[in-house]
């Protein structure tokens, strides 16, 4: 097959720059390779190639002794019509097309005179992930936003969430889930998503993370990620860019209620009432709240706003030692500078027909205390972007459904939305009783909770979370830290998982409770116009409303309300729900 010179000029891209896929080399390669084997690859002569750049670069580490790094590269050729050519000679190679359009390209902009109209300016609920992207979205459309974030900003925030890890004292409004950047501040900074994202929505999240300071880098390696103390510069330039387009941040702004007008069927959101007292009007609110707004969830439950149980998944933060992880990953080469902390991703579908699963791997990092309720005991896991603490942690979850945790003690029907809460709830309870109080978590080696007996001296492995951890028998059948249902799939997991990672049973490695909020226990459901089932003018978003897991997919989410939104208020046409992201379509 042979493509006309007018057939490529045709297609939805330009032939200025040519996308090699699939360009294999060794992981010890020398400088200059990478366009020797374009040049090779293509049957070129070196200069014939005008320039290149690397677009994507991951590795294969299934055979350890010898690893190979795997390059995408956009390139350009000395002449269009040399790039024709090559089009031509390669139409039937997936791995040689024209370079897509990753381009961002906004759905409207507001006119000059937009706002002289007295027109209500758009809300956004939260300053997570979802919120700040959703919020940049608005303003760079024109549109002014105003951001309530209940938390405070982000670095008095960090010192309210040192208090908890040195001294165990609790700001329920300022903490690990509530404040400026969302809970995605204090993780591994994780950068990558499975998420389809047929517009390349996620290049624009990391387009502007990259404009905030963050490494080019993640322009192109496979997992990207930045760590806490570099997301913290970031959220704050961030904030000043929507500041700068004309969009106002609030701080410590509770919303307590939300005012909802019109008769069934054809209700519309018109406002917010603040904690103060002081009410704010708007025709569009953007519910970007997080996964751990439970006051807010019930009190959108008891307005009427259509929300459903969802599933999740409950279980504990597992460390080793980071050089086990390294050496069962990628052999002889462990430590090589390219590829880094080693990180893993397992699942195991035990005997009892639950899934056992690794969530939120954090290589070289810590396990850190999550919390935002008072006498509650919340795991979960943070790295910097160096990478290089002692120890590598994950979660270690069961998958449970809302008929696992409802209330009612049913065995059919409904369930309502917020008894997730409640079992989150009493097993964030449990962990605080056994870990003897002062947010002390409970803990115990893996050898111990196999075993099934109480842990009482730590072997090799220190545990990182603070204020500390507090050696007991979380495998403890109808008084331990979880169902005896999870705690029999993570017994039958955890050696299983040995077969994959060697040392990852060993008995030193050290078993931390509880990790409950791996997502939403609810979703505020949505139609394929981003808006609230039952309430116009409500768009409830990213993770808290069950719509992404982590700050990509959240920042995506936040893109496509964001462009919802602005839709309907600019009176263009909507994106087309077939192109949005296959997460905002959850």
């Amino acid at each position: 097959m042979r493509l006309s010179p007018e057939l490529v000029a045709s297609q939805n891209h330009s032939v200025d720059m040519l996308r090699i896929t699939e360009l294999r080399l060794p992981l010890d390669h020398a400088e200059g390779a990478v366009r020797a084997a374009i040049v090779s690859r293509l049957g070129l002569q070196d200069t014939d190639l005008h320039a290149f750049t690397v677009f994507k670069r991951s590795h294969d580490a299934r055979k350890k002794t010898a690893i190979v790094l795997i390059y995408t590269v956009d390139c350009e050729l000395a002449a269009e019509a040399l790039q024709v050519d090559v089009l031509q000679r390669f139409a039937a190679d997936p791995h040689v097309r024209p370079t897509p359009d990753t381009g961002y390209h906004f759905v409207g902009h507001a006119p000059v005179d937009f706002h002289a109209e007295g027109r209500l300016r758009p809300l956004v609920v939260g300053f997570g992930p979802c919120g700040i992207f959703a919020a940049l979205i608005l303003a760079q459309m024109g549109l002014r936003p105003i951001v309530l974030e209940r938390g405070k900003e982000v670095r008095q925030r960090t010192k309210d969430t040192w208090g908890l890890w040195r001294q165990g004292v609790l700001n329920p409004e300022s903490n690990v889930q509530f404040g400026e950047g969302g809970a995605g501040t204090f993780s591994d900074g994780k950068l990558w998503s499975q998420i389809s994202d047929p517009r390349h929505l996620t290049r624009k999240v990391l387009t502007e993370f990259v404009k905030a300071g963050a490494p080019e880098e993640i322009l192109y390696v496979a997992k990207p990620h930045i760590g806490t103390f570099r997301l913290v510069g970031m959220v704050e330039k961030m904030r000043a860019d929507i500041e700068a387009l004309g969009g106002e941040i609030r701080f410590e702004q509770h919303v307590s209620d939300v005012r909802i007008e019109g008769p069934e069927g054809a209700r519309h959101i018109r406002g917010v009432t603040l904690a103060s007292g002081e009410q704010i009007r708007a025709d569009h609110v953007v519910l970007a709240l997080g996964h751990s707004a439970r006051d807010t969830f019930t009190m959108l439950h008891e307005r009427g706003v259509f929300m459903e149980a969802k599933p999740f998944s409950i279980g504990y933060r597992i460390e080793h030692p980071q050089g086990v992880i390294d050496r069962a990953r990628f052999g002889p080469h462990a430590g090589n500078p390219i590829l880094g902390a080693a990180d893993y991703k397992l699942v195991h579908h035990a005997s009892n027909g639950r899934a056992v699963y690794s969530f939120c791997m954090c290589p070289g990092g810590t396990v850190v205390a999550a919390t935002s309720e008072p006498n509650r005991v919340v795991t979960n896991g943070m790295s910097q972007y160096s990478r290089n603490e002692r120890n590598a942690n994950a979660g270690i979850v069961v998958g449970i459904t809302p008929q696992d945790y409802r209330q009612d003690g049913k065995a059919d029907g409904p369930v309502s939305p917020l008894d997730g809460m409640a079992f989150q709830r009493l097993w964030e309870s449990r962990a605080y009783e056994l870990g003897e109080g002062g947010y002390m978590a409970p803990g115990a080696l893996v050898g111990d909770f196999i075993k099934r007996q109480r842990s009482s001296a730590l072997g090799s492995v220190e545990p990182s979370y603070k204020p500390g951890v507090h050696l007991t028998d979380l495998a403890q059948k109808g008084r331990g830290s979880l169902p005896d249902y999870c705690l029999d799939a993570i017994r039958e997991a955890l050696p299983a998982f040995e077969r994959q990672i060697k040392g990852f049973s060993m008995p030193d490695a050290v078993l931390t409770g509880v990790e409950t909020r791996t997502s939403s226990p609810l979703r505020i459901t949505r139609g394929r116009d981003f808006q609230s089932l039952n309430v116009q003018g409500l768009y409830p978003a990213g993770e808290g409303a069950g719509y992404a897991g982590g700050i990509m997919s959240a920042g995506v989410d936040g893109i496509e309300v964001a462009e919802a939104l602005g839709a309907a208020v600019l009176g263009v046409p909507p994106v087309d729900a077939r192109k949005a992201s296959k997460a905002s379509q959850l």
